[in-house]
């Protein structure tokens, strides 16, 4: 399963331990081991355990925000939250909360699934999460996915999709020999013989843009690229992701990561409670408050809490 990277390099690793090395202080303990920032939450409430839930995320605004989200819904409901967030890699994340040191990480299906069995073929929802059941270690645990997906997709402008009336990747099908497709340099590589057997499309070029791949289908560099489904630039320059039902991507729900022992029926029905809300529509509104706005992460999730009656 080929998909979006989360997990940063060795960099990030090393940073991590550095960090460890120096005793970082926190305010809920004498040192953080994982070299997050870590701040006590609602030390006067409290699961019906009395236990505290230790929220973790990677080291990018995205994450950092799920995180958040996570830990303002279980404080709502009473529960004890430690944060650690920015830590860093998935290699340093999925090992602490196999260890128990994190509780509760947001996560992405499909992007867990190939870094825990790399030759899964699973795609959709369904299939990506019983395979996850499967492979990982008997401590830990998925709860309810989330509607919303940070994947790849097929974009193109709202003026291309109006013209063509565009809804999914199979309408390209006699446009594509007209079309460029925009991407990440490896992006022909490894979709190219996709699209031809999943979706019968042979496209007229495919084009390197990397990180430009948003403005150059709205300049016309391109005319349909890979942007991501949760990118603001997909509302900063009205752009459309075309729906993949042969799910040539991959299923990549948001869905939280769990080390079992830490979680009980309050904080897993406050976490569910969070999948059934979140959608990518959402997503891609808040992080574009996060991203281009420049708001809180904490401010924003806390504004999106309580709108959906969660807190």
């Amino acid at each position: 399963m080929l998909s979006r990277s989360r997990a940063l390099g060795s960099a990030a690793l090393l940073a991590a331990l550095t960090l460890a090395a120096t005793g970082c202080s926190s305010s809920s303990s004498s040192s953080d081991p994982l070299g997050g920032s870590t701040k006590a939450a609602n030390p006067s409430g409290g699961a019906a355990s009395g236990s505290t839930v230790v929220v973790g995320s990677a080291n990018y605004p995205e994450n950092v925000l799920l995180a958040s989200i996570y830990s303002q819904a279980l404080q709502a409901k009473g529960v004890k939250v430690t944060e650690k967030f920015n830590i860093g890699s998935r290699e340093v994340l999925f090992d602490q909360v196999k260890s128990g040191n994190l509780t509760v990480l947001p996560e992405y299906n499909g992007a867990l699934l190939a870094y825990l069995d790399s030759k899964s073929t699973a795609a959709t929802e369904a299939d990506v999460n019983a395979a996850l059941t499967k492979e990982l270690p008997a401590g830990l645990g998925i709860l309810d996915s989330s509607a919303a997906e940070d994947k790849d997709s097929l974009t193109v402008t709202q003026a291309t999709a109006d013209k063509y009336n565009l809804k999914s990747i199979a309408d390209l099908g006699p446009l594509a020999g007209g079309f460029t497709v925009g991407g990440m340099p490896e992006f022909k590589s490894r979709r190219e013989q996709q699209f031809k057997d999943v979706y019968g499309l042979t496209f007229k070029d495919w084009k390197p843009t990397a990180d430009t791949t948003a403005n150059a289908i709205k300049d016309g560099t391109v005319q349909v690229g890979d942007v991501f489904t949760t990118d603001p630039k997909l509302m900063q320059l009205g752009l459309v992701s075309l729906a993949d039902p042969k799910n040539l991507f991959g299923a990549q729900n948001v869905t939280p990561l769990v080390y079992k022992a830490g979680v009980n029926p309050t904080a897993t029905a406050a976490l569910d409670a969070v999948s059934a809300k979140l959608d990518t529509t959402q997503l891609v509104t808040l992080m574009k408050k996060v991203s281009v706005d420049k708001d809180d992460p904490a401010a924003v999730a806390k504004d999106w809490v309580k709108a959906n009656g969660l807190g």
